[in-house]
């Protein structure tokens, strides 16, 4: 306990100073140019990527639940790797919103999210916003109505009944106009296109692009796991919007209602070619950078205060390494693969004591069978043997065939079993993927195809096609595992196995081409 204690005393500090410190570090990471993609030109915008404008998964909400650089209002919850806009709940309006205003004139959002639902038909739709003022609530898709900017419209419910939802709009204001509900927008709408994205296998993607003053909208329809599979839906050219803005995502359930979860929101800053973007040093105020220096060191000062404080508590703890408290992935998995070993070294063992079984009842008919041959013997007339005598010969030569298999199947069990067990000790001791490992798991393999063919020769023997000399029947045994259906189990184990192996082994190979 006091080691969980240890881990969770720290735990908190530590991801406060990396913040803190990625905070003041960061800019100069975020400050590198992005080349242009593949399949654009070469005259193509320059890309940067804007972390205060953008959120991502897997570690997207603080311990506070908030969202780095982002506000949310409503019924949205942020989660560690998406944001749920709006629940599946009637009557829901959810938003998150940039906590700063946008100050660069060509910009690109990337937005992967998911609209779920049980029904047919869903209600009523998500949004991606670009306007002067945060519209935290209003009766727009959540948002707020006569906005200023632009409004990137995923409507999935068909008020006018012309059936042309569920569709994507894209709507302009100038702060003045109310948006037209009753017509799904279609008289206000300056670009639309009509793609279903409810309930698809992979999250819908949308890249919405601003660039010389023309608006485009590309979708990734969310049938493919390809993240670059866009397809074109609809270009507004010569749109004015305004220069300075906030990016916001909102969403609304009515009679009916969807999941509306943003799995990320991307956003880079465009440029002309040939210009060089400003460094992001000079776009931070200097206030601001003191302001996270001051607080890291004051961070820091508190984390050696902790460290001070724990260690006079605990001081048989001192000098003892974190890391060593937890499993690395590594560790696990090797762990999983030696409890799997000792399941199977505790099967065969089992099969191990019931061959001894069968093998102690065949030797009581065989000593009962040769006594019956005795006494017959003594009786009949020297030179002549009855059929009954007959019989009783191949009856016991049958039984002592039958003893030498199950004695060899022993030894070979025996062997598995001691070949496992040297496996279990090496890999505890080195780990897996040596050679000796591979080399006693081929050992094993070779005694259980042994044993194989001596199960199927014993069955062999037990169904002659010849009826006319029939076993004495054995007693009723205790019921356990079918040893042909056991051994084509650890056959298709063992094959797993090395498969296993092989692929951790060029995994490993792999990764080395990179240092």
């Amino acid at each position: 306990m006091r080691y969980l204690f240890m881990g969770c005393c720290f735990a908190d500090w530590v991801i406060l100073l990396c913040w803190l410190k990625s905070a003041v570090q960061r800019s100069k990471r975020a400050g590198e140019t992005i080349g242009p993609k593949t399949g654009q030109s070469e005259n193509g915008p320059h890309r940067r990527f804007e972390y205060k404008y953008s959120f991502k998964g897997p570690h997207l909400s603080q311990p506070d639940g908030s969202i780095p650089f982002w506000i949310h209002s409503g019924n949205a919850i942020p989660s560690a790797d998406q944001v749920r806009i709006t629940p599946s709940l009637r009557s829901q309006r959810g938003s998150v919103w940039t906590k700063n205003k946008i100050n660069f004139e060509n910009w690109e959002a990337e937005v992967t999210f998911r609209v779920s639902g049980r029904g047919r038909m869903g209600a009523d739709g998500l949004a991606v916003w670009f306007t002067t003022e945060q519209g935290l609530d209003g009766p727009v898709y959540g948002a707020a109505d006569q906005w200023n900017g632009v409004g990137v419209f995923f409507d999935s419910f068909d008020n006018d009944g012309k059936k042309n939802n569920p569709a994507i709009l894209v709507v302009g204001n100038n702060g003045k106009l109310v948006y037209d509900h009753q017509n799904d927008g279609s008289t206000q709408a300056l670009g639309t296109c009509l793609r279903d994205f409810r309930n698809k296998p992979y999250p819908i993607r949308a890249k919405i692009t601003y660039y010389r003053k023309t608006l485009t909208v590309m979708i990734n329809n969310g049938f493919t796991p390809d993240k670059e599979d866009y397809e074109f839906c609809t270009k507004v050219e010569n749109m004015i919007i305004p220069s300075e803005g906030f990016f916001g995502i909102s969403a609304a359930t009515g009679g009916l209602a969807d999941d509306h979860d943003v799995l990320s929101f991307l956003l880079f800053r465009l440029s002309e070619p040939g210009q060089q973007p400003p460094p992001v040093e000079s776009e931070i105020p200097k206030e601001e950078k003191d302001k996270y220096q001051e607080e890291f060191q004051n961070f820091q000062q508190e984390l050696d205060k902790k460290k001070e404080e724990f260690q006079k508590e605990h001081p048989d703890v001192q000098g003892e390494p974190i890391e060593d408290l937890y499993e690395s992935a590594s560790d696990r998995e090797i762990r999983q693969v030696f409890e799997g070993q000792n399941r199977i070294h505790l099967e065969i063992k089992q099969v191990n004591r019931n061959l001894a079984m069968i093998l102690d009842e065949q030797r009581r008919y065989v000593t009962i069978v040769s006594d019956e041959l005795a006494k017959k013997g003594t009786n009949a007339v020297s030179g002549q043997q009855d059929p009954a005598t007959q019989q009783l010969s191949s009856i016991v030569a049958t039984q002592q065939e039958v003893v030498r298999i199950l004695n060899e199947m022993r030894n070979s069990f025996h062997e598995s079993l001691k070949q496992l067990g040297s496996v279990q000790h090496q890999g505890n001791a080195v780990g897996m993927g040596t050679y000796e490992t591979i080399q006693h798991f081929n050992d094993i393999k070779e005694h259980l195809h042994t044993v194989k063919r001596d199960v199927e020769h014993l069955v062999q023997r037990n169904n002659p096609s010849d009826k006319a000399v029939k076993c004495p029947e054995l007693p009723p045994l205790p019921s356990c595992l079918s040893t042909v259906h056991f051994v084509i189990f650890v056959v298709i184990q063992t094959v797993l196995f090395f498969c296993y192996v092989m692929y951790k082994s060029q995994q490993e190979a792999a990764a080395k081409k990179f240092f």
